[in-house]
């Protein structure tokens, strides 16, 4: 318990809430250069249903308005190669969409209260690279999900609609989007904060983070599709409502997960304070 209550203290101290908000909103304006970005390389790949899968998911875990409103942007984006985004505005779509991971560069460091004193240049490409790490996991996860469900109905058709088969793809489908996430997450707390530390896949924060994440997701979705009618309420901003409200929990999410790393790391032995950059020698 008094570990809960010191991570509880620094989420306080360190205005989490707060700092979530402007994540959301950093998000929000990163989000669509990054889906453009991501989803003009999706024609080139050679992956059967790649557009179907991506919406199935989304439909999954996003509320129905918020998973209509990217529905557009999918069907649009990945209808046609678009050779122009991915060249001459590469540049500026990348810059527009890695502004996200450099908030959250940002506001790790106050999780860690540290100043960052890397180079512009060095914060700035680590925040591309962060993105590209991101495209990546995104696009290898739904591939082995598309994979599995090319077995799933291979299997299928040779021992019939087995209930037991089906529930064992659909928990695998799970299982790899949650370990796609989790080292997404290690890599958001490894690359992020200006502080040297070792490359962990698994930390108490990436577990916590990867479970409240879907749980939250889950939750939030059953809450707007049951009782959140914001559609009736704000028309078709209510789509964009959702979304930012969604980006919210992310964000808090992601801070709470650097709160829980942070003072996990406080106690282990031989390890920084809060506010040390790196550990004694």
């Amino acid at each position: 318990m008094s570990r809960i209550r010191e991570i509880w203290k620094e989420i306080q101290d360190d205005n989490v809430f707060n700092g979530a908000a402007a994540l959301a909103y950093y998000l929000m304006l990163a989000i669509f250069p990054m889906a453009i970005f991501l989803l003009s390389l999706l024609p080139y790949l050679p992956i059967p249903d790649l557009e179907q899968a991506i919406m199935d998911l989304m439909h999954q875990i996003l509320p129905q308005n918020t998973a209509e409103l990217f529905q557009g942007i999918v069907e649009d984006v990945t209808s046609q190669k678009r050779g122009g985004i991915l060249t001459f505005g590469i540049l500026f779509t990348i810059w527009s969409a890695a502004s996200g991971m450099y908030a959250i560069m940002q506001q790790l460091n106050i999780t860690y209260d540290v100043i960052e004193e890397r180079p512009f240049w060095k914060v700035r490409g680590t925040a591309i690279l962060l993105l590209l790490i991101f495209a990546i996991l995104v696009i290898g996860a739904f591939t082995l999900v598309i994979l599995g469900g090319v077995i799933q109905d291979q299997i299928s058709k040779i021992f019939g609609s087995n209930q037991v088969v089906l529930f064992s793809f659909a928990a695998l489908r799970w299982i790899i989007i949650a370990l796609f996430l989790a080292l997404g997450f290690a890599c958001i707390y490894y690359f992020g904060p200006d502080v040297e530390q070792k490359f962990r896949f698994i930390t108490p924060g990436s577990v916590i983070g990867v479970i409240l994440l879907v749980v939250a997701s889950l939750g939030f979705r059953f809450y707007i599709e049951n009782f959140g009618d914001y559609s009736a309420t704000y028309g078709s901003i209510g789509a964009v409502i959702i979304l930012m409200l969604w980006l919210y929990i992310a964000g808090l999410v992601i801070l709470i997960g650097s709160e829980i790393n942070a003072t996990a790391e406080q106690h282990a032995p031989h390890s920084k304070s809060r506010g040390q950059k790196r550990q004694p020698r």
